[in-house]
C-alpha cells in the first residue's frame, strides 16, 4: 500500500492558474509599441512556461544572447505586471480539486518560479492567498526549479517530509525537481508543456488528463 498523501502542491502558470492570455497580451503590446501586428494566441501559449524569455523569443524573435534582450524583458515584465489580471484565472476544474483537497483537509500549496513580485499580487487577485497552506516563489530560495529547493522548502514550512508531498505541474522542470526532492510527481496534460520532449517521457510518476483525475491517484484515497 502507497502511502497517503499529506498535501498536494501544484506548480502555477499553466497547472493551477490559467495565465496565457495575459502573458500573451503583453508580448502583443511590445508588437503594437512597434507598429507590428499582433500574433495569434497560439504562439505565445506553448511558450508561457519559459517566461520572459520565451514571450520575448516569440513577440520579438530576440534571443538572451542578443544585446538588447535584457532592456526587451524589463519592458516585458513592466507591461505584465500592469496586466497580469486582466484575463487570468484559475482553471475552473482545478477549481473543484481544490475545494475536494479543502473539503478533505488535505493542505495544498503552489511551488512556482514566478518571481515573487509577480506571485503574491496573483495569488491575491485570485484570492487564493487565503486559502493556500504555502505559496514559494521562484526567488524565495536561493535556486528556482528544476532545483528541488523551492519543494524542500514548502514541505519544511508545512513541517511534512517531502515523500509524503505530491507535486503538479505541467513542466519537464516541475517533475526533475520533484523526483530530487523525493516527491511523487503528477504531469498535467492541461497545461503549457513547451516544445521540448512529450509529456510521456518526462519520467512523472502519473499523468493526468483532467482535474478530476487527481483525487483518485494512490495515496489519494
Amino acid at each position: 500500500m502507497m502511502s497517503p498523501v499529506r498535501a498536494v502542491l501544484f506548480d502555477l502558470d499553466g497547472t493551477l492558474v490559467d495565465s496565457a492570455p495575459d502573458l500573451a497580451g503583453a508580448g502583443n503590446e511590445m508588437r503594437a509599441a512597434r507598429g507590428l501586428e499582433p500574433l495569434p494566441y497560439e504562439r505565445f501559449r506553448p511558450l508561457v512556461g519559459t517566461g520572459a524569455r520565451g514571450m520575448v523569443g516569440v513577440a520579438l524573435g530576440v534571443q538572451p544572447e542578443h544585446a538588447d534582450f535584457i532592456a526587451l524583458r524589463d519592458e516585458f515584465l513592466a507591461r505584465y505586471e500592469a496586466r497580469m489580471t486582466f484575463g487570468t484565472g484559475v482553471f475552473p476544474a482545478v477549481e473543484g480539486i481544490l475545494e475536494a483537497l479543502e473539503g478533505r483537509g488535505l493542505p495544498w500549496g503552489i511551488v512556482t518560479n514566478k518571481a515573487q513580485r509577480f506571485t503574491t499580487p496573483l495569488v491575491k487577485a485570485l484570492g487564493l492567498d487565503r486559502r493556500a497552506a504555502t505559496v514559494v516563489s521562484g526567488d524565495t530560495t536561493p535556486h528556482s526549479k528544476p532545483h528541488p529547493a523551492p519543494l524542500l522548502e514548502a514541505a519544511r514550512q508545512l513541517n511534512l517530509l517531502p515523500e509524503t508531498c505530491l507535486y503538479v505541474g505541467d513542466d519537464l522542470r516541475d517533475v526533475q525537481a520533484g523526483r530530487s526532492a523525493g516527491m511523487r510527481t503528477v504531469a498535467v496534460s492541461w497545461g503549457y508543456l513547451g516544445t521540448g520532449e512529450p509529456i510521456d517521457a518526462w519520467g512523472a510518476d502519473h499523468i493526468i488528463n483532467v482535474p478530476d483525475e487527481l483525487l483518485k491517484l494512490p495515496g489519494m484515497t
